[in-house]
């Protein structure tokens, strides 16, 4: 890809992202937090360390967000079963249905938006799921050194 091809998808990604954070406000989260709780909801328990590594944060934002989320009653923390010296963190029924309407809002976002597009748009867009599911995939799991990260993005 040139450098014109990354900046294109990058600011789609931004907008898309934008949108979806846009979708948790009405729940009162801010993004991290949202992000958050559907981790700990899609994922099951984790811990504090998984959630650091998995949302790239650092662990006093991590701390912070989920003493939110645990103050709102909407994740509780728990001991970890192997290390009773850390922390793990599991959804609560009321964290679970704050997730459920999170998600909901943002399929409704997303559907409202696809349907405004054309038959050809819609299929072109289903077609590329699998390439998108991968790209996620290793930017979760494979972050490249923030010097590369710089550097790629220009």
């Amino acid at each position: 890809m040139d450098a014109n091809d990354v900046a294109r998808l990058r600011n789609v990604i931004n907008k898309l992202s934008r949108q979806f954070n846009l979708s948790a406000t009405d729940e009162g989260l801010t993004p991290a937090q949202a992000s958050a709780l559907g981790l700990v909801a899609s994922e099951g328990p984790l811990s504090l360390a998984e959630l650091t590594e998995i949302e790239g944060l650092n662990p006093t934002m991590v701390s912070r967000v989920v003493g939110k989320l645990d103050g709102a009653g909407l994740v509780r923390r728990i001991a970890h079963p192997q290390d009773q010296r850390a922390a793990m963190v599991e959804i609560t029924p009321a964290g679970a249905e704050t997730h459920e309407r999170i998600r909901a809002a943002r399929g409704d976002v997303v559907s409202e938006y696809l349907n405004r597009l054309s038959a050809s748009d819609r299929a072109a867009i289903l077609a590329v799921l699998p390439a998108l599911e991968a790209l996620a995939k290793e930017l979760r799991f494979d972050p490249l050194p923030s010097h590369s990260r710089s550097n790629s993005a220009r």
